[in-house]
């Protein structure tokens, strides 16, 4: 049996914005190949370099800890929360149904134990100016059905899982409550099947740390 993997995440570059109001990443050289052959052999040379980020960049996993203090930060999430899960896309499309995105979207497919990836097609907009206005958004009502329904992890292609207008952010706040991961700022979700995949979002294991980027990738197997 064959597999396909599909990348679904953003390429992190230099100076990029993800969220405004948020500084781009500093990607440089901390040693450079030319000031590396000083150190080795004749004919050998490295490249180490350093990149100076804010966490949430790029296409990033939020861990409780982002939300609450006492909540698992990005150590302590179980790998199995993170991947190999079995994926789900719903498909919402914020000119036909508007900005809003509410239960009854979910109503057709089971939740448990699945990661559900909402597909709105925002990701057109990346790296333009209209990727940060009238993003579409999950309400409160549609956060608290996936959390009751035993979601493992949810994921979107939009600028914020919550409306950023609304400052008490529910959605992060109902979710990341009950400790279910959220996946931001995801890409080329059109590419996945509706169901009969594996979703994996796997970021570093960083202590006291709340957001990080990730590879995220379906595996479909042929």
């Amino acid at each position: 049996m064959g597999q396909q993997l599909i990348d679904v995440s953003h390429t992190i570059e230099a100076e990029m914005i993800t969220y405004k109001g948020l500084p781009g990443p500093i990607i440089c050289d901390y040693l450079s190949r030319k000031a590396s052959r000083a150190i080795y052999d004749e004919g050998t040379e490295f490249h180490i370099g350093k990149i100076e980020m804010v966490a949430n960049t790029g296409t990033y996993v939020d861990s409780p800890f982002h939300r609450y203090a006492d909540g698992a930060d990005l150590a302590g999430l179980p790998l199995d929360s993170l991947a190999d899960l079995d994926g789900v896309v719903v498909r919402v499309s914020a000119e036909q149904h508007g900005r809003a995105i509410g239960p009854e979207h979910f109503s057709g497919i089971d939740p448990a134990g699945r990661a559900v990836l909402i597909q709105t097609g925002w990701d057109r907009h990346w790296r333009t100016d209209a990727y940060f206005e009238g993003h579409p958004f999950l309400t409160s009502a549609a956060a608290g059905y996936l959390r009751d329904a035993g979601v493992a992890l949810v994921g979107i292609d939009s600028l914020n899982i919550d409306d950023t207008e609304d400052m008490s952010r529910p959605a992060h706040t109902i979710l990341l409550g009950a400790g279910v991961p959220i996946v931001e700022h995801l890409a080329n979700l059109s590419a996945l099947p509706d169901n009969g995949f594996r979703f994996h979002a796997v970021p570093a294991k960083v202590r006291n740390f709340g957001t990080f980027p990730v590879r995220a990738y379906g595996v479909i197997h042929n």
